[in-house]
């Protein structure tokens, strides 16, 4: 695997590692959970979760197309995962928030990647993956 990254520039090789371990993470989830969640479905979770957004507001700030959004977040209140409600004072409106449901799932996705972040740290030991975390929270003045 390690030989597939010797010849990436910067910005692929962070691109590839970061899909890898999405996918590993998905992976984890859906190994050991009933209910299938695809990275996509992870992403608008985090947003949603101990929030309560509204849907334009998650269409907005997301890498995700608006109607990709839509339909995922349909996907995830048939999976029984999100509620969606109307704003008060506001017709066009509705907001999103996890059910209970939602929310354990996402506690236990969240220890998923603590675990998998722990690998990772005795891989590469402890003080390379906090000197990779320092890097990446820097501003790169872009």
């Amino acid at each position: 695997m390690n030989d597939e990254f010797q010849n990436l520039d910067f910005i692929d090789l962070l691109s590839e590692r970061h899909v890898l371990l999405r996918k590993m993470a998905e992976n984890l989830w859906n190994d050991s959970s009933d209910i299938n969640i695809s990275t996509s479905e992870w992403y608008i979770i985090a947003r949603i979760y101990k929030k309560k957004p509204t849907i334009s507001y998650i269409s907005k700030n997301v890498t995700i197309s608006r109607q990709a959004t839509h339909k995922l977040i349909r996907s995830l209140e048939a999976k029984g995962l999100v509620e969606i409600f109307s704003v008060e004072n506001n017709k066009r409106d509705k907001c999103l928030q996890l059910t209970a449901l939602g929310e354990e799932c996402y506690e236990t996705y969240k220890s998923l990647k603590v675990d998998l972040e722990r690998k990772i740290s005795e891989s590469i030991g402890n003080e390379n993956l906090m000197r990779i975390k320092d890097i990446l929270k820097l501003d790169w003045g872009l």
